[in-house]
């Protein structure tokens, strides 16, 4: 028995033939973890490069991109013209147009800047212009299941907070005449005046595709005039944007003062906006204001009947 350890033991050469190919085989399985090393490393670069890329095209994407896309929501009624700096912050010249194709165009004075920014949840977007919004106008849009909300207000100090809930506050001003630049019929009626916008609590919410609003909003004209009567004035209105008990949209016309006397109702509805109302003249001005009159509405008697939709 103490001989066979010896029929065990391999010849020298059989011994160096084996190391000779366990250290070619090993030498072979680091070269294949290197390569695999290699390769991955690889597309871990590539990777993050592509994630760099991204990450700065979020960040530095031009403001040319948001002018783009306010053209394409408004059906190119609304312009950023002139478009400066970045989607998160920059400027432009607000020009209100009849859509695509069309010749009117009106600008406001001076630029709007605005700023976006990530917070409570979504996105912050606060609107500036010297004209017309000297206190920002902010709009905080959250997501939401299927479908997202819009809350409007302004910012009430430095500190980038909304103004407080509960009260109705203007939010804005801006030339009537800047209506114009819409085409039919503003470019024929010339209006001149102030828009006001006032809300209290005022949010929009989009739910499968539907509209809800919630608080309520005032578009108020003061002290309007047309070129296309002889009176200085016409008077001042106000428009009352409420919602009913399942929050579809109502709209309410009323007259505050004015030779021209103007009313009607209507609303939002998942095909569109509907409204009726009619334009008469007060008792002291019934000659006055015949032209105005067949323009606004169909001419029925001594009153004009304003139908959308």
């Amino acid at each position: 028995m103490a001989g066979i350890p010896l029929f065990n033991r391999r010849p020298g050469w059989m011994r160096g033939a084996t190391a000779l190919t366990t250290r070619w085989l090993e030498s072979t399985l680091e070269v294949a973890r290197w390569e695999n090393m290699r390769r991955a490393g690889r597309r871990w670069g590539w990777w993050g490069a592509g994630a760099g890329a991204a990450l700065g095209l979020i960040v530095f994407a031009p403001a040319a991109w948001l002018a783009q896309g306010v053209s394409a929501l408004s059906d190119g009624k609304l312009l950023l013209a002139d478009a400066s700096g970045t989607i998160w912050q920059g400027d432009a010249v607000a020009v209100l147009t009849g859509g695509r194709g069309s010749r009117d165009a009106r600008a406001l004075p001076g630029r709007l800047n605005w700023g976006m920014r990530v917070a409570g949840g979504g996105l912050r977007l606060s609107l500036q212009q010297d004209c017309c919004l000297p206190v920002p106008l902010v709009l905080q849009v959250n997501p939401r299941w299927s479908g997202m909300q819009v809350q409007v207000g302004r910012q009430a100090d430095a500190a980038s907070s909304v103004q407080p809930a509960g009260a109705t506050h203007e939010l804005g001003h801006w030339p009537a005449a800047w209506l114009g630049g819409l085409g039919t019929p503003w470019n024929t009626l010339q209006l001149s005046g102030v828009l006001r916008l006032a809300a209290q609590d005022l949010r929009f919410e989009w739910v499968q595709g539907r509209l809800r609003l919630s608080g309520r909003a005032e578009i108020s004209l003061d002290n309007a005039a047309s070129r296309l009567t002889t009176l200085e004035r016409l008077g001042s209105y106000r428009l009352n944007v409420d919602s009913d008990a399942d929050g579809q949209v109502q709209l309410r016309l009323g007259t505050l003062d004015g030779a021209l006397q103007l009313s009607g109702t209507g609303g939002l509805t998942p095909t569109g906006m509907r409204f009726r109302g009619e334009a008469r003249a007060s008792d002291t001005d019934p000659g006055a204001l015949d032209n105005l009159l067949n323009i606004i509405g169909r001419r029925e008697g001594d009153r004009s009947v304003i139908s959308i939709g």
